[in-house]
């Protein structure tokens, strides 16, 4: 089915559209309601947030010109910019206060995390917007810049509700919704009332779902796609030799690690995970399943975050440790069940774990499930461990700690049942802390903590494997799953 969703005039010609190809969906035109790859991949081209992440990464003014922050840490003050929607209207106070606390409170509300410390918002007419927070917080400006923060027409979302986001849905951003075809593509058109003048560089972009990577590939050789998402590893080298295509390798928020079940025997015996994580020869596990284009993993955090611990050495591969710990364990040789998502590279990452901890000593079988009876088997901690993958929304580590380190943040330390009262006061501790140096120290224990307890075993840290046509320029992604497509213009070639 197709859904026209505007009556502005004609599309622009394909030759004039960035196409770009992508194995991940749309499902959602509503910043509020996902938190899948695709729909944050577009939301970003829609609604307009109250600050952006400029080229080197730092937070830059957006829809909010100005802010700042009180001296006890606890009240932000955003100035806003004359700024428009795409309907012509302006964007006043009361659409900011009604679109951060519409993603802190809906019910059906994807991803309520990155707001929950705000405790209080009000507009103090219509170009000033008073954040209270429950208490000092060092995150919270970096997450006014998370993908569901756009800022959406508290009018029309109040007057048509759902189909403010189907039908002519009114944006903030530098694109409007030009033709949505569900399970096909979406294409987009410049906003005229875009608030960043001169912006976007160029007539829109086509955002179209080809699941085959193989088939993106062959579309980015022939001409057919100015970018693509995920080259597979093996292709990567061909597509960076091509004449008119790059490959960058763009740093990521991502990081492939492996799950383990310390709710029951035998992970809830730390020898038992520290056995396991000796076995694993982690660099040769990059090389093999990334040829070389990631780099191995040494901490439970991804490698692009702020205050990173890069120096610190990680569990290095040493099998006869390994056994030696095994023999002062509880474990007494039962066959563990190794989880894999059958999607992507997870059951050929599966067998490398299964075939080195066999090596030592460790028995297990590879089970593989589609992604959703996977997801419903880790929630339920209906498994031993899991090869396993995440990324965080932010440059600031603080929800990805809470994610996957925290054992009483909510998830669980990602449904592995890893829980230190220590990690956890860390945590709050460091969400508080507003000195930079102070909080670096900070992450660099919880660091430290989690890697040498295995909370789960770091594998490698996968740069983003995108593929650039030469054609078009100012085009990227930065780590945090956000297209630069309004800064990209055609070099006429």
């Amino acid at each position: 089915m197709t859904l026209a969703l505007l009556t502005a005039p004609a599309a622009a010609s394909a030759e004039n559209l960035i196409r770009v190809g992508s194995p991940y969906p749309t499902s959602t035109l509503d910043p509020m309601r996902s938190s899948s790859a695709g729909n944050i991949e577009v939301f970003g081209q829609l609604y307009s947030r109250l600050l952006r992440r400029g080229a080197d990464g730092a937070l830059e003014p957006g829809l909010a010109e100005s802010w700042g922050v009180s001296a006890d840490g606890t009240v932000v003050t955003l100035k806003l910019r004359d700024a428009k929607f795409s309907d012509g209207s302006p964007i006043t106070g009361a659409d900011v206060v009604f679109s951060l606390l519409r993603v802190r409170d809906d019910k059906e509300s994807a991803y309520s995390a990155p707001l929950q410390q705000l405790k209080d918002a009000r507009a103090e007419g219509d170009k000033t917007v008073v954040l209270t927070l429950k208490h000092p917080f060092a995150p919270f400006l970096g997450n006014l810049e998370v993908f569901n923060a756009g800022i959406v027409s508290k009018a029309d979302v109040e007057k048509r509700g759902k189909d403010a986001f189907t039908k002519e849905p009114v944006t903030s951003g530098p694109y409007i919704v030009s033709e949505w075809r569900p399970n096909d593509r979406l294409i987009l058109k410049p906003n005229a009332n875009y608030w960043r003048t001169g912006f976007p560089k160029n007539d829109g972009a086509e955002l179209i779902e080809i699941a085959d990577a193989n088939t993106r590939v062959s579309m980015m050789l022939s001409g057919e796609l100015d970018a693509t998402r995920d080259v597979p590893w093996s292709r990567v080298s061909e597509v960076q030799s091509r004449e008119g295509l790059t490959l960058p390798l763009e740093p990521s928020t991502v990081i492939y690690m492996t799950l383990l079940n310390e709710t029951k025997p035998p992970f809830d015996d730390i020898k038992v995970r520290q056995a396991a994580a000796y076995a694993l020869d982690v660099p040769a596990i990059t090389k093999a399943m990334t040829l070389g284009h990631a780099k191995p993993a040494t901490t439970t955090l991804p490698g692009a975050l702020d205050y990173h611990a890069s120096d610190y050495p990680g569990i290095p591969y040493d099998p006869a440790k390994a056994k030696a710990m095994l023999a002062e364990s509880s474990y007494k040789g039962e066959e563990l069940v190794l989880l894999a998502n059958a999607t992507g590279d997870n059951d050929k990452l599966s067998v490398l774990i299964q075939a080195q901890w066999a090596a030592v000593g460790i028995k297990s079988r590879v089970e593989k499930l589609d992604r959703g009876a996977w997801w419903e088997r880790i929630a339920a901690g209906d498994y031993h461990a899991a090869p396993s993958w995440w990324y965080n929304e932010t440059l600031d580590p603080d929800l990805a700690v809470r994610w996957a380190l925290c054992g009483s943040c909510g998830t669980k330390s990602f449904y592995t049942g890893y829980n230190n009262k220590k990690v956890d006061e860390l945590t709050e501790t460091a969400a508080g802390e507003l000195d930079p140096s102070k909080r670096a120290e900070l992450y660099r224990q919880i660091q430290q903590i989690t890697t040498e307890e295995v909370s789960q075993i770091p594998l490698y840290y996968a740069p983003y494997a995108n593929a650039y046509s030469e054609r078009v320029k100012g085009l990227g992604m930065n780590p945090m799953l956000q297209w630069s497509l309004e800064e990209t213009v055609f070099t006429g070639e």
